[in-house]
């Protein structure tokens, strides 16, 4: 029987900072050697993604540190003389400020079942961005509070802990294969892959293409769950009015 939801928040229930990002490497390219924005893109992710894997226990850091260090030596790969607090200031506001996704703002808004927020980000900053777009959650999970990042255990198992949930309880729901669905199947708890791209679904992965879709998944096609039925009603009513 499913008790309760895990959501991922950027990706999943907010936009991704693609924009942004955008914005960040054409200033790199503009004030540094010209290199293409998509491999500058590239070169940030992989750096960011290195440190952020290696970040845990006594060596973590928060993602503020892990985005300034990550973009300082993006600058100096490409030769870049912008300054790297005031590229890092547009991803900040954008942390607490992200636009939101219309199909999770309506479900979360007609949601019946407690929803818990299981996100790699610092807490500050997602508390910000739930308190911007008015969201309430029973509890907000992060890696600055587990001091370890998705796809490794220990956030997963903190959120289990103190919703003293087992795993077969819980679907947790979110946007990356890797961070989200991999790392929360390695500890047996049910996933939902928000497929918003229509990627092509690897096997056993159960997909949606938005929130719209989530109850109609085996999930919550049985009896005994305790969803009321009038929440996919209600957000088929919504979409008919868009």
């Amino acid at each position: 029987m499913i008790k309760a939801l895990f959501f991922d928040f950027y990706g999943t229930i907010v936009h991704e900072d693609g924009v942004v990002i955008n914005e960040i490497t054409t200033i790199i390219s503009n004030s540094g050697d010209g290199a293409d924005k998509s491999a500058i893109g590239s070169y940030w992710w992989h750096i960011f993604q290195k440190l952020y894997m290696n970040s845990f226990g006594n060596s973590f850091k928060t993602q503020r540190e892990l985005e300034i260090k990550s973009l300082e030596m993006t600058l100096k790969k490409f030769g870049s003389n912008a300054n790297v607090n005031e590229l890092s200031q547009k991803m900040f506001e954008h942390w607490r400020k992200p636009p939101i996704f219309e199909d999770a703002a309506n479900f979360l808004e007609l949601c019946d079942m407690p929803y818990y927020i299981v996100s790699n980000i610092d807490t500050d900053d997602i508390i910000a961005a739930i308190h911007y777009h008015g969201l309430t959650p029973n509890k907000i999970f992060t890696s600055e509070d587990a001091k370890s990042y998705k796809p490794r255990a220990e956030l997963f198992e903190m959120a289990l802990k103190e919703t003293n949930l087992n795993p077969q309880e819980i679907v947790h729901i979110g946007d990356s294969l890797s961070s989200d669905i991999k790392g929360a199947a390695n500890l047996g708890i049910n996933t939902i892959w928000i497929n918003r791209n229509n990627k092509k679904v690897p096997d056993g992965v159960v997909a949606v293409v938005s929130f719209t879709d989530i109850l109609s998944t085996s999930f919550f096609s049985a009896g005994e769950n305790r969803f009321d039925l009038k929440i996919g009603k209600e957000m088929n009513n919504k979409k008919g009015r868009v």
